[in-house]
């Protein structure tokens, strides 16, 4: 997979919904030759992301635009600040500005909305994951801020790694013909990927523990009790993580439990954008 090539599509796709054949309001009142500068302003508190992607879509746009950074990703911003200054053509400024917004307000809330639930795990050896409850064409930046918040990455797609859940278990049968098939999978096709395998209760786990041969076990809508045994019966034998259920307000119950990750969907898939404007200065 291209990560590069995949966000640099999502860029001229984005330029190709908004400009269509052209931005009409700016080329009939702007001349090709005005020049100008515009500055990012911050509109709330939060964590700053996408500042690396703005450049991007500046360059691409517009190679000779010059952008002049004061507040790096991932640092905590206040209202008011100025985290970058940009000069060039006007026409130019105008017309990235509403893509690059779009794209800064919501990796920013993405980012913010992850520091508040990694701080929450401080002093645990929990990690908060993403899921892939992604903007279709957005999974990269968005999977980006979420590192950048200081979570971490579960998988990109479908493609690095096995993760064996409730359906692909029912639809294979059971439990030990799901995880049988993944290594002979893997092993026809020359694969070293992770696998991990999902489960529902108690039982389920009680036989995932008999057949081995997973990296993670995913502990499925347990409650705080349930997780507690769970991890005392795998006992460091393979990493846990919790899904399903948690909410900021339990997320520190389920990380005492001893689990090594907690996934949580609401990173991406219910964030408020971080509130920001480009003016002209």
């Amino acid at each position: 997979m291209d990560k590069d090539k995949l966000i640099d599509d999502l860029i001229k796709l984005a330029f190709a919904e908004d400009i269509g054949d052209g931005d009409h309001t700016t080329l009939c009142c702007i001349p090709d030759t005005a020049m100008g500068k515009s500055q990012l302003i911050i509109k709330e508190d939060g964590v700053l992301a996408g500042v690396e992607m703005a450049r991007r879509i500046f360059h691409d746009f517009d190679s000779e635009l010059k952008m002049t950074v004061f507040i790096q990703d991932g640092a905590e911003v206040k209202k008011g600040d100025v985290a970058f200054v940009v000069e060039g053509k006007i026409r130019s400024l105008l017309q990235t500005e509403r893509l690059m917004l779009n794209v800064m307000q919501r990796m920013s809330g993405i980012a913010t909305t992850t520091r508040r639930y990694a701080k929450a795990l401080d002093g645990t050896k929990t990690h908060v994951l993403d899921t892939r409850k992604t903007t279709p064409g957005m999974r990269m930046i968005e999977k980006e801020a979420v590192r950048i918040g200081g979570g971490m990455n579960h998988r990109i797609g479908l493609f690095d790694m096995i993760l064996l859940k409730d359906n692909h278990v029912d639809f294979a049968g059971g439990i030990e013909q799901a995880i049988t098939r993944a290594h002979d999978y893997l092993k026809e096709k020359g694969k070293n990927l992770k696998i991990e395998i999902e489960v529902r209760n108690l039982d389920e786990l009680e036989q995932v523990l008999k057949v081995g041969g997973v990296d993670r076990i995913m502990l499925d809508n347990f409650n705080v009790e349930k997780t507690k045994e769970a991890v005392r019966r795998i006992n460091g034998r393979y990493e846990v993580e919790s899904s399903g259920g948690i909410t900021f307000d339990t997320l520190r119950d389920y990380a005492e439990c001893g689990v090594d990750f907690i996934s949580v969907g609401a990173l991406t898939h219910s964030v408020k954008s971080l509130d920001m404007s480009f003016k002209a200065c």
